[in-house]
């Protein structure tokens, strides 16, 4: 696999370092009323800047959750069984959702592309979750995706930066 560029191991590390921060700062945005917006405008401007391709620290470190629709997409772009796809990739986590057995994730190769991009999980296709509505209801997951996703920390930072 490929190994993350230095200035994301330097992102990431940054969030590591300031988590308590990152949180309460994250967490403390629930009531703005622009939280959308906030979130929305740096999405765009660090996503025109950032290659997921070069990082693929979500598909190394985390599982998305497969829903039963995923499941079934994916088994057949396979030519597998539902029943034979999920036995042998996937268990049923502590929430009781469908999560990867490994990671990295099985399907993703040495160049970080993934061997099933066009039929991939709903949760994959939206991650990091930082364009949708109501972030109010994400902000502990996009808290969790600081110590995963540097596009998020670089976010997180900038908007720390526009709220001051």
């Amino acid at each position: 696999m490929s190994s993350l560029p230095a200035s994301f191991q330097s992102l990431l590390a940054k969030a590591k370092q300031f988590h308590k921060e990152n949180k309460k700062f994250i967490l403390g945005l629930y009531r703005r009323r622009d939280l959308d917006n906030l979130f929305h405008e740096q999405h765009e401007e660090v996503f025109s800047k950032v290659d997921c391709l070069q990082c693929a620290n979500c598909c190394k470190t985390t599982s998305p959750i497969f829903r039963d629709v995923d499941i079934d997409r994916i088994s057949k772009h396979l030519g597998v069984r539902p029943s034979l796809f999920t036995e042998k990739y996937l268990h049923i986590d502590e929430d009781h959702d469908w999560v990867l057995n490994q990671a990295p994730c099985p399907f993703l190769g040495e160049d970080n592309y993934c061997s099933i991009y066009d039929v991939r999980p709903k949760a994959c296709r939206e991650y990091p979750h930082t364009d949708r509505k109501n972030m109010s209801q994400v902000l502990e997951l996009t808290y969790r995706n600081t110590m995963v996703c540097p596009a998020v920390v670089m976010m997180v930072e900038k908007i720390k930066e526009k709220v001051k």
